[in-house]
C-alpha cells in the first residue's frame, strides 16, 4: 500500500523530543512537508528537514499565532497531530487545583485551541485530518492518574465531537491510546527488572512500545487509505489487558 503523503503540509504540536520528534521525523520521511511546534528546540538539527515554529498549545494567542505562521509559510494545512502533552500524578485527595487546571490546559485545552484554528484552513480546502494523542489512561485508568486519566477521556469525546462537526468539510478526526513507551518522562526502561516485568506482564505483545510503532498508525491515518476512518479512538497499547492476565501466553 503506498501512502502517499508527498508535500501534505503536516503539524505536530509537542514535537521538540521524544515521541513527537520521531512522529515529525516519520512524516518528513515519507516527503511530508513537516511544521514542528514547541515550547522552545534543542539546537542540534534535526535527521530530515522539519521546519520549527515555538508555540505554548494552552495559550489562545500563540496557538493563532503559530498556525497563521505555518500557513503563510507553506500555504495550508493538511494534517494536525496534537501529541503535545503532560503527564500529572497524584491522589485526588492530594492534588491542588492549579496542577488540575494546568494538566486540562495542556492536554484538553491544547487539542481544542489547535484544532480550531486549524479547521478554517481544512475547511477552505475541503479536506483534513486531525489526529489527536489519547492515552490508554483513557480506557483504563491507574491509581493517582486522575487528572491524566481524566483529561485524555475528555480528549477521546472531543475527538468524536469534531468528527461529526467536521465531517461535512471531508475532515477526519481520530484519537490513538499508545500504551507504555518509555520516556524520560515515565522511566519504564529505568526501573528495577523485577518492575519492569510487571508492566511488561500486562502487554499480549510483551514488549516496550517504540515510537515507532505509534508512528505507523499516525502515518496510516494521515493517509488517503483511511479517508473512511472517523470519530474513533485506536488503541496501539500492544494488547494491553487485552485479557486479565497476558502473561500466561508467553509462560510467566
Amino acid at each position: 500500500m503506498e501512502l502517499d503523503l508527498r508535500s501534505r503540509v503536516v503539524v505536530v504540536t509537542g514535537a521538540a523530543r521524544g515521541i513527537g520528534a520521531v512522529i515529525a521525523q516519520r512524516f518528513a520521511a515519507e516527503g511530508a512537508r513537516v511544521v514542528a511546534l514547541d515550547l522552545a528546540f534543542p539546537e542540534e538539527p534535526d535527521a530530515r528537514p522539519v521546519d520549527r515554529v515555538t508555540c505554548d498549545v494552552a495559550d489562545p494567542s500563540s496557538v493563532e499565532a503559530a498556525v497563521a505562521e505555518v500557513v503563510s509559510r507553506h500555504g495550508t494545512i493538511d494534517v494536525l497531530v496534537n501529541n503535545a502533552g503532560i503527564n500529572v500524578e497524584g491522589a485526588v485527595a492530594d492534588l491542588d487545583w492549579e496542577r488540575w487546571r494546568t494538566c486540562f490546559d495542556v492536554n484538553v485545552g491544547g487539542v481544542f485551541l489547535m484544532s480550531q484554528a486549524v479547521a478554517p484552513v481544512m475547511q477552505n480546502a475541503g479536506r483534513g485530518r486531525i489526529i489527536n494523542a489519547a492515552s490508554f489512561a483513557a480506557i483504563i485508568p491507574s491509581v493517582g492518574s486522575a487528572a491524566y486519566a481524566a483529561s485524555k477521556a475528555a480528549v477521546v469525546q472531543l475527538t468524536r465531537v469534531l468528527a461529526s462537526e467536521l465531517g461535512p468539510f471531508d475532515i477526519t478526526v481520530n484519537a490513538y491510546a499508545p500504551g507504555m513507551v518509555p520516556t524520560a518522562m515515565n522511566g519504564f526502561a529505568d526501573m528495577p527488572q523485577e518492575a519492569q516485568d510487571r508492566l511488561l506482564d500486562t502487554l499480549s505483545l510483551r514488549r516496550w512500545e517504540s515510537p515507532d510503532d505509534v508512528a505507523n498508525l499516525l502515518l496510516f491515518l494521515a493517509s488517503d487509505a483511511a479517508s473512511y476512518i472517523t470519530g474513533t479512538l485506536v488503541d496501539v497499547s500492544g494488547g494491553k489487558l487485552a485479557t486479565q492476565i497476558p502473561a500466561r501466553a508467553h509462560g510467566r
